[in-house]
């Protein structure tokens, strides 16, 4: 008989990657997204398999008996407010969503009796953190998406103990792929770079482009939550990386062109570098796809980023102003 899992966010970035993975196993998948960060055309080449259904739907809004959850025996929660910069001027939507959208997900999973909850959660709970980054660093987040995340794996946890839910979190360092977002937003480095390669504009490099981060591919992502599902293992958290930090300049070399260098903005780390001996030991997990196998798959589809948001210096500017006015202070305060 087949396994069932929902995956909230399964027309997204990462979810639609574990979309991916369940139905080559043969598992029935229940999508759940409400489409504001996820594509359709994420899942289009799922279109005519049975073993999968979509429900275009709010996690805030759906209640514990939902018959979504009836029989289900896994669920992996990555929907959310995934943008970073803009959590500085919406925190109300990021707690939401993120906070209490989980709380509703889990008692959904409570109720139906689920064999393992895997939370997405963030490797920013963590701040500007010594390296490489253990599982039990202080946590100290630095704006409030990290917050929101860290805060949905405290609840996640939380029903661990108190209802017996078996739940496990993955950390995510610097996921990368193909179909990441393409939302308005200004974010993440992937898909800013993209669209200006498209578009024969300057690569816009952060500081002088030294800073390094733990770029980890998306399907090693997935890899790594249906290992934390099928595990024995409950109430733990892994940390999810390449273990091999890259420079933004590696990125820059790797697509080519011109660049223009803006300010260095404030609470962000100069290196992201997951620990992740606990995972390896634990789930028996490593990351497969190199940095530059990575950039090459992702190159070989950069049409995908053709209708995503151009930014040049001044566009940046004005989008993060709110971060620099708020994080410096946080500094100085």
């Amino acid at each position: 008989m087949r396994s069932t899992a929902v995956v909230t966010g399964g027309a997204g970035f990462i979810g639609s990657h574990m979309v991916d993975l369940l139905l080559d196993r043969q598992y029935a998948v229940r999508v759940i997204d409400n489409l504001v960060g996820g594509r359709e055309a994420n899942l289009a080449h799922h279109a005519n398999n049975p073993a999968l259904t979509v429900s275009r739907r709010d996690i805030r809004g759906i209640e514990a008996g939902d018959p979504l959850f009836d029989g289900v025996d896994y669920v992996f929660h990555f929907a959310g407010i995934g943008d970073i910069v803009p959590s500085i001027e919406k925190p109300l939507a990021y707690m939401s969503t993120n906070v209490q959208g989980t709380v509703h997900m889990l008692e959904c999973a409570r109720r139906t009796g689920v064999r393992k909850f895997v939370y997405a959660a963030s490797s920013s709970c963590y701040g500007l953190a010594a390296t490489p980054t253990r599982e039990d660093h202080p946590i100290a987040p630095q704006y409030p998406y990290a917050l929101s995340k860290y805060q949905g794996e405290q609840a996640a946890f939380h029903w661990h103990a108190v209802y017996r839910l078996p739940v496990n979190s993955i950390r995510i360092f610097n996921a990368y792929g193909t179909r990441s977002r393409t939302s308005g937003a200004y974010g993440a480095v992937f898909g800013v770079f993209l669209k200006q390669t498209l578009a024969g504009r300057p690569l816009t490099v952060v500081g002088d482009g030294t800073q390094t981060r733990d770029f980890v591919y998306v399907t090693d992502v997935a890899n790594a939550f249906l290992a934390a599902a099928e595990t024995d293992i409950a109430g733990q958290m892994w940390n999810v990386g390449a273990g091999a930090p890259q420079p933004v300049n590696r990125l820059v070399e790797l697509l080519g062109g011109a660049v223009v260098h803006l300010p260095k903005r404030p609470g962000e780390p100069d290196c992201t570098h997951a620990d992740i001996s606990r995972i390896r030991r634990d789930l028996g997990w490593r990351p497969r796809v190199s940095f530059d196998e990575g950039v090459r798959r992702i190159v070989a589809e950069i049409d995908y980023w053709r209708d995503a948001p151009l930014w040049d210096a001044e566009s940046i500017a004005k989008a993060t102003a709110g971060w620099f006015e708020a994080l410096s202070t946080m500094r100085n305060g």
